[in-house]
């Protein structure tokens, strides 16, 4: 025999025999006890899996109920401030409605005291005011306008009667009311001679909206006035 076949021969007779002695039910049992071991792993596998899903959806649950929450916070808060917001607009609106009214119900307003002193002090020696007739503009109407047309535009009328020791000077009063503020014409009436010496004149004078005394016009833009003038000398 050869080396070859003797070795192979060594190999497979020196082998380990192996034998079950054991019972068929035996082993049978090991067997299903070994499908059971799986199945409870499986099932263990299931349920720490389903748990853990279970976690991650309650998680998930609860993240998203705090972000909905706070979104309707937020939302809340949007429409408190918006709600603030509008009160202030309304306020806003309700200052400017009202300024808006008080620039209208005074746009015509004339310090009638104030014009009347500097008329007072244009009379000629001698002579007193014993008459005085006031007509002015509204804000709700324009003032009529005179046809003639040396008659400037007016937006006030007075007349007065003034009486005087002597025959009184018309042409300087006229000249002197010339210089008032406001001043669009003068018209002279009658100068008529009184029993007891003296004398009476009426004038009929007009004035523009030069007088107006503007206590709620909004203020001037800067930059509206003229630039101031400046001088450059030289050698």
């Amino acid at each position: 025999m050869s080396d070859k076949s003797r070795a192979g021969g060594r190999g497979f007779v020196g082998g380990e025999p192996r034998a079950s002695l054991l019972p068929a039910e035996i082993r049978e049992e090991r067997a299903a006890k070994s499908v059971r071991t799986g199945l409870l792993l499986g099932v263990a596998a299931t349920v720490v899996v389903a748990g853990a899903a279970t976690v991650g959806v309650f998680f998930w649950q609860m993240q998203t109920a705090l972000q909905l929450e706070a979104a309707r916070n937020h939302t809340t808060d949007l429409l408190q401030a918006q709600t603030e917001y509008g009160e202030i607009r309304q306020l806003r609106s309700d200052v400017t409605m009202v300024q808006a009214a008080q620039r209208i119900g005074v746009s015509t307003e004339i310090d009638w005291q104030d014009y009347l002193q500097q008329v007072q002090a244009t009379l000629p020696a001698g002579v007193v005011i014993t008459q005085l007739k006031l007509d002015s503009a509204s804000p709700l109407a324009e003032y009529a306008q005179s046809t003639a047309p040396l008659q400037g535009e007016r937006i006030a009328t007075i007349a007065f009667t003034a009486t005087s020791t002597t025959l009184p000077d018309v042409p300087r009063w006229l000249d002197n009311l010339a210089t008032l503020p406001g001043y669009a014409d003068a018209l002279p009436g009658e100068t008529t001679a009184n029993e007891d010496g003296t004398w009476t004149v009426n004038i009929t004078m007009h004035v523009g909206d030069a007088v107006f005394t503007d206590r709620f016009a909004p203020p001037e833009a800067e930059g509206d006035g003229e630039p101031a003038s400046t001088e450059n000398g030289g050698e």
